[in-house]
């Protein structure tokens, strides 16, 4: 799948999160966040551009409807945080912790979930295209009532995600992993699956397979 990567600028000057207090929006942009820890906090409609956050800890802040654009988060901790409503366009997450993040009711374009923690993370009501989970842990997440436009789970852990009411047509699962999945057969139509899943599936049926 051809992506857009974010548009960062090379050359980006140090700050620190909390300088977002002084500006007269709550607005950063153009700059390079390390070793932040802006945890607690309750920030609304926030927006962030053109940025590379690096080490920087979010433990439950609320960051409901924010905008990020253009931005790359690595090894950052997201658990817990607020981002529902939220609209996300060109957006990296390397490394990334986002245990129990709340992304419900949000957009998604060209994001990526590169070998990141999202167990328990809660997606319901969102629209999510051109969207790569590169060898990411979603076990327990929640896609409830999702679209799905060009979506990957390469090398994923699915165990125990729920898929209700979303389509998985078109969308391919095969190299990942799972013990069992909430969807069903009807939103299962056109999904591609491996030969394992595809008994693991016929057993969560209740078929009974003779060689």
């Amino acid at each position: 799948m051809k992506m857009d990567s974010p548009k960062i600028s090379k050359e980006l000057p140090i700050r620190k999160f909390h300088d977002i207090f002084y500006e007269e929006d709550p607005e950063l942009e153009m700059c390079k966040i390390i070793d932040s820890s802006f945890e607690d906090e309750v920030l609304d409609r926030v927006r962030l551009s053109n940025m590379v956050i690096k080490n920087c800890r979010f433990n439950h802040t609320d960051f409901r409807n924010i905008d990020i654009t253009d931005v790359c988060f690595e090894n950052c901790d997201l658990s817990n945080a607020n981002l529902s409503k939220s609209s996300i366009h060109r957006v990296v997450f390397n490394n990334c912790k986002l245990l129990g993040a709340d992304f419900t009711e949000s957009r998604f374009g060209n994001v990526q979930f590169d070998h990141s923690v999202l167990n328990f993370v809660a997606f319901g009501n969102s629209k999510l295209e051109k969207v790569l989970f590169q060898e990411a842990s979603l076990v327990s997440s929640d896609f409830y009532d999702c679209k799905f436009k060009k979506v990957e789970f390469p090398l994923c852990n699915l165990d125990r995600t729920n898929f209700e009411k979303t389509s998985l047509k078109g969308i391919d699962i095969s190299s990942s992993t799972f013990g069992s999945l909430t969807v069903s057969l009807e939103d299962l139509k056109g999904c591609k699956v491996s030969e394992h899943q595809a008994i693991q599936f016929a057993s969560l049926m209740g078929l009974i397979i003779k060689d």
